[in-house]
């Protein structure tokens, strides 16, 4: 198990930023995911973490070694691709034992750590097995199985379910859960799917555009977004974001919504122009006759064990999660209400979050929990 320590991380294709100055720290044994859309840096970063890319400036720690420009052989980390990149002229027992060959391991602990990964991941049957006639969950059994027999430092996996079908992949998620809390070895985990994201980590960064925008545990990342961004790109549906009339001052405990004054968290932070931020399932449908703000029932959509009804309102466009046993109609004038300790403010201009009683309080508990 390692510690990874990234610090101002910067990498630059000719006029092209792809990681812009980014600092972190992998706690021990823990599994991160590196999380955001195309082209948002996070491959880049984890094939900077590999050795496959140097970065243009900063530095890259390793278990307390600075493995910046190290090769890749040099590090004792093991990789897992979305493509597996197996050997098919080797057979399966062949992959799992090429990298104990290649550090010239004796024949009795190569057979040993291959019976021990076997047993790991249920694939005992398969060791006799050619590559060409497995699964692709196979396939992606026997490549986790390579990255596990070097018994490295630190795994990295660039979207290694990316290939698999929708079930599947739910169900490797689990497996790759079970077999982190396991082995406790450091895992960074690279994905686009909110999903795996929200399944898998300990810890969860989003990027975008190159930039790290917020790094917390799944909790945190989904109630307490540091910004519109990832408010908007965790959560299906997305977080609601309304438009706030006037300023927001510091000891204000209601906003405005289209001349309704709706009840927030105290606020501890000033904003010429806000939007207010709320989860769908922070959302109740109530009386019209009995709330401040009301709306009109535009959509409904079914999703088994409940509703998401879409609503128009006077301050803007809104979805809500219903109980099953409560359709609403459309057409249906209802009162919408919020969760008064699950809302948010963010600052219109520059997309961050607001800080508030509700937000310092986790900010605070979060720093605790790191020292």
């Amino acid at each position: 198990m390692a510690e990874i320590l990234i610090e101002r991380l910067h990498k630059r294709f000719g006029d092209f930023v792809a990681v812009h100055d980014s600092s972190l720290r992998l706690e021990d044994g823990k599994f991160v995911v590196l999380l955001g859309p195309s082209g948002c840096g996070k491959t880049t970063t984890l094939r900077m973490l590999a050795g496959l890319e140097y970065p243009s400036s900063g530095s890259i720690t390793l278990d307390g070694q600075d493995v910046t420009y190290l090769r890749p052989r040099e590090r004792d980390i093991a990789m897992v691709f979305q493509l597996f990149a197996l050997y098919p002229h080797l057979g399966v027992r062949g992959n799992l034992e090429f990298p104990l060959r290649n550090e010239g391991l004796p024949r009795a602990e190569i057979d040993s750590r291959v019976r021990d990964v076997g047993a790991i991941l249920r694939i005992e049957h398969l060791l006799a097995s050619r590559i060409g006639s497995l699964s692709g969950g196979d396939r992606q059994r026997v490549a986790l199985g390579r990255a596990i027999v070097r018994q490295p430092k630190a795994f990295l996996m660039d979207e290694p379910l990316g290939t698999l079908d929708a079930e599947f992949r739910e169900l490797m998620c689990v497996e790759l859960r079970k077999l982190h809390d396991r082995l406790r070895t450091t895992t960074v985990f690279v994905t686009h799917d909110q999903n795996e994201a929200m399944a898998l980590a300990d810890q969860i960064v989003v990027m975008h555009e190159g930039c790290i925008l917020q790094c917390d545990d799944p909790a945190g990342i989904y109630h307490f977004p540091n910004c519109l961004f990832v408010a908007g790109f965790i959560g299906r549906p997305p977080m609601n974001t309304l438009r706030v009339e006037g300023a927001v001052q510091p000891g204000a405990e209601s906003v405005l919504l289209a001349g309704s004054a709706v009840p927030v968290p105290r606020v501890e932070a000033t904003a010429a122009t806000a939007l207010l931020g709320v989860r769908p399932e922070h959302v109740r449908l109530a009386n019209p006759s009995g709330t401040t703000l009301a709306g009109e029932v535009v959509q409904v959509e079914y999703f088994g064990s409940h509703w998401i009804a879409e609503l128009s309102t006077a301050a803007g466009s809104l979805k809500a999660m219903v109980d099953k046993a409560l359709r609403p109609r459309p057409g249906e004038r209802v009162g919408i209400e919020f969760e008064r300790a699950r809302v948010l403010l963010f600052d219109a201009s520059s997309g961050q979050r607001l800080a508030s009683a509700t937000t310092r309080a986790h900010d605070e508990g979060r720093r605790h929990g790191q020292r």
